[in-house]
């Protein structure tokens, strides 16, 4: 009668490399959340002076007079509260994507893991950028647009709830908007979108961009114009930045199917 084998089995195998992964990924979300609870320690304790921050462009635009209101006997304590943890989430962003991509880097190959290094990095930096650009440029003009058109007899008060919501769509969404580069080059690496296609079709790209930027900004042409216009010089710097770094793997690309023909 034979003994049970005391080997390591496939079995176990898959299973100990399982639990490797599970662990690693728990030390993972462990740091990315201590990150932003570090971040959020200072910026909890000035989260009033947070949000004075985020309001000045529309307090600086109301008339005389005006104010921001709170609608809610809580909503001074839990409207600037949600900031400061929105805040936190933001600044410890580069730390919750690097945990993400140290988890995932080990099953990438070289040269996938020298394309994901600068998208990343590109990611975080583009964003922020985008999120900078609502708030410095779009936000005073659109909120000089909507302040001038109230009509006679009502007295614009903004309720800080609505307000905040009304402000992190937007900075949402143009930091969403100014990801168009990183989403070219990984079309294009993915091989879902090919170069020519994209250079091609340039009139329906321009056409959709204006179409995407009049569903996430207010119903007026400078704001949807505001985020149209970066959009489509993103893509162009999408485009420049696939042949760049794709280049190696486009010349392959072309060669396999001149092959092929």
């Amino acid at each position: 009668m034979s003994e049970p084998s005391t080997g390591n089995s496939p079995g176990n195998l898959a299973e100990g490399t399982l639990v490797s992964h599970l662990l690693e990924l728990r030390d993972r979300l462990l740091k990315a959340m201590l990150a932003v609870g570090i971040c959020f320690a200072p910026c909890a304790m000035y989260m009033n002076q947070l949000f004075s921050f985020v309001a000045k462009p529309l307090i600086k635009k109301l008339p005389a007079g005006a104010t921001i209101i709170a609608t809610s006997v809580v909503a001074p304590f839990t409207v600037p509260f949600k900031l400061a943890l929105l805040a936190a989430l933001g600044i410890a962003m580069p730390v919750v994507l690097y945990q993400a991509w140290a988890f995932v880097a080990p099953g990438l190959y070289r040269h996938e893991k020298k394309l994901a290094i600068p998208l990343l990095v590109s990611s975080v930096l583009l964003f922020y950028l985008g999120a900078a650009f609502a708030y410095y440029l779009v936000f005073p003009v659109m909120l000089s647009f909507f302040v001038s058109t109230t009509p006679a007899g009502v007295q614009m008060m903004t309720d800080m709830s609505s307000y905040l919501d009304f402000v992190m769509v937007l900075l949402l969404a143009f930091g969403v908007a100014f990801e168009v580069p990183v989403a070219t080059v990984l079309l294009v690496w993915t091989g879902f979108v090919k170069i020519s296609t994209l250079t091609k079709n340039r009139g329906f790209v321009l056409l959709g961009i204006f179409i995407v930027a009049a569903f996430l900004t207010p119903p007026d042409a400078v704001s949807q114009s505001f985020m149209a216009v970066p959009m489509y010089i993103l893509y162009e710097i999408g485009i420049l930045m696939a042949k760049l770094l794709l280049k190696d793997k486009l010349e392959a690309r072309a060669k396999e199917e001149a092959n092929q023909v």
